[in-house]
């Protein structure tokens, strides 16, 4: 019998490689133990050790707690003076920029975004034309929860609008048209007999003034003088409402250079600044773009699904941003790859909600 042959010493190197050192703070691999019960914060906490994107969503959720952390820290006479360059919020030691794409707005991540602004948790907030009216509409009447797999024709015959699995009445925007055009009216009147510039920012935070309800984010914004900005104000039904009403009466001017400048001082003059985006597209390429202006953003947490494959700015991740000076070579950014309106909740009911007493609430009609 022949004797046995040994094992090819290739694949045995291959097979039993020896271990070098772990990356620092690695940690073992340990999921939630429901054998105690429910406890839904110790579960939210056991995402650091469980892997994928859990895992990144404990490192969003640190990441935040540092931006808070540094917008409490007091700040020195001299850079009280400095910050205060850079509009009239009150200075704090980190200017938080939050931006948000407009399906946010239509689903019930909008009530945690007020909770936001009306805390005064947050300084600057990018988002689309949509962001802007579908806020506005829900006042004037509700969106409605529907079906991903509901047909277009049969929505379109009967004048329901589908936002993804939400369902928006076309009535809505009737009813925004009849609300809105008086009020295009006056802004044409001021613009012409009391030289009024308006810009973006300035039309919302009349609009939210307008609307005088406490469940806007429009509304809180700008009874916090927290500035909106929207570059693209006129891709949505605002714009089908401005060139409706410019055949009625021409003229309106919104000066978006004006905006340009507000937010880039906004974070030139900032002691620190953090980076919160939900989504992609415009709304996170201002606010990066933005941070250039001072070398980039101390803190930065991305939510959105996009992959980075196909070169967009909306897929990319944080990484790319360092390259161009949009995030500190020194920063610890977090990309969550996820849907926000599962994530976003959590990631502030972990962070912001926790740290409530430290921020002032606002109170309706102040």
């Amino acid at each position: 019998m022949a004797a046995p042959a040994p094992v090819p010493a290739g694949a045995l190197r291959a097979v039993l490689k020896p271990s070098g050192p772990l990356p620092t703070e690695s940690l073992p691999v340990r999921g939630y133990d429901f054998s105690g019960g429910p406890d839904h914060a110790a579960l939210l906490r056991s995402f650091r050790t469980t892997g994928f994107q859990a895992t990144s969503f404990a490192q969003a959720v640190a990441e935040i707690q540092r931006m808070i952390t540094a917008k409490l820290e007091p700040l020195s006479e001299e850079e009280r003076a400095r910050a205060a360059l850079g509009g009239r919020r009150p200075p704090s030691g980190c200017t938080i920029f939050l931006g948000f794409t407009s399906n946010l707005v239509s689903s019930g991540v909008r009530e945690t975004i007020r909770y936001l602004l009306q805390r005064n948790m947050v300084d600057v907030v990018v988002t689309t034309a949509g962001g802007v009216e579908e806020d506005l509409i829900k006042c004037l009447a509700p969106t409605y929860i529907g079906d991903f797999s509901l047909r277009g024709q049969d929505l379109r015959r009967s004048g329901i609008n589908r936002i993804g699995n939400l369902l928006v009445p076309n009535d809505n925007y009737c009813k925004f048209e009849d609300w809105l055009m008086p009020i295009l009216e006056q802004m044409v009147d001021e613009q012409e007999t009391q030289g009024v510039r308006w810009t973006p920012s300035k039309m919302i935070a009349r609009l939210g003034k307008e609307i005088d309800n406490p469940d806007s984010i429009c509304y809180w914004a700008q009874k916090n003088n927290i500035p909106v900005l929207s570059p693209a104000l006129t891709d949505g039904s605002l714009g089908d409402m401005i060139f409706f009403h410019s055949y009625k009466r021409p003229g309106l001017v919104l000066d978006i250079v004006e905006d340009l400048r507000l937010i880039n001082t906004q974070a030139i003059f900032a002691r620190k600044t953090g980076m919160i985006i939900l989504g992609g597209g415009l709304v996170k390429h201002h606010i990066a773009n933005a941070n250039l202006m001072r070398n980039g953003a101390d803190f930065s947490v991305y939510v959105n699904t996009a992959q980075e494959f196909d070169g967009s700015d909306s897929g990319a991740r944080p990484d790319e941003a360092v390259s161009w000076g949009k995030i500190r070579m020194d920063a610890t950014p977090v990309k969550v790859y996820a849907d926000a309106s599962l994530v976003f909740p959590l990631l502030v009911a972990e962070t912001f909600a926790q740290r409530a007493d430290a921020f002032p609430s606002g109170t309706p009609g102040d």
